[in-house]
């Protein structure tokens, strides 16, 4: 006998439905009462994931902490989001995650969350006055992975840099890091 898992309807959703949600690998996140449900990244995503977050935790003073997802960052009652790579103050962490912007979000783009990274998340981080907010393309075979950056200037996002392939990226928030992209995502390069 199969079992059939079905969402209540609604118009407008909270963070509170998110405990509903079936833990099927599906990410579920709101941005603006709208429900979010993206599948599990590919292989070159949890590659650029994994070796961001270590490079992150390299660099991360004491009074800091980088999380990977799934982790929540809740901006509003109706807006709950989990950024692939984030960095917030240990003290403004709950059990539950992270209510509040943290300092710095991270999304790494794949075919299915594109759009939504770079305009529907960028837009709603940028409202909920994160710091800073990076965007990792991390390419195919055929193109070179990529990074850009911004940071909050008042109350809209300007761009800090951004490069591809073996260039260099050194960024001073939240704290001084360097990236290469190419680092990020190749095969050969061993950590």
């Amino acid at each position: 006998m199969s079992t059939v898992t079905t969402l209540p309807v609604r118009h407008t959703w909270t963070v509170d439905d998110l405990d509903t949600m079936p833990d099927d690998g599906n990410r579920y996140e709101l941005i603006d009462g709208t429900l979010v449900v993206t599948p599990a990244p590919l292989l070159r995503h949890q590659r650029a994931s994994v070796r961001l977050a270590f490079l992150l935790q390299r660099a991360c003073p004491p009074d800091l902490e980088v999380f990977c997802a799934p982790f929540d960052v809740r901006l509003a009652p109706d807006t709950a989001v989990q950024p692939d790579l984030l960095v917030a103050h240990q003290d403004r962490l709950t059990r539950r995650g992270l209510d509040g912007s943290p300092l710095l979000a991270v999304e790494i783009l794949s075919p299915s969350t594109r759009l939504v990274d770079l305009n529907l998340k960028k837009a709603r981080y940028e409202v909920a006055r994160c710091p800073s907010y990076w965007v990792v393309d991390p390419g195919t075979d055929d193109a070179a992975a990529s990074i850009t950056a911004w940071d909050l200037d008042g109350d809209t996002y300007t761009q800090v840099g951004t490069v591809r392939g073996e260039e260099s990226l050194t960024l001073a928030e939240p704290f001084p890091v360097t990236i290469v992209p190419a680092a990020l995502v190749e095969t050969h390069r061993r950590r």
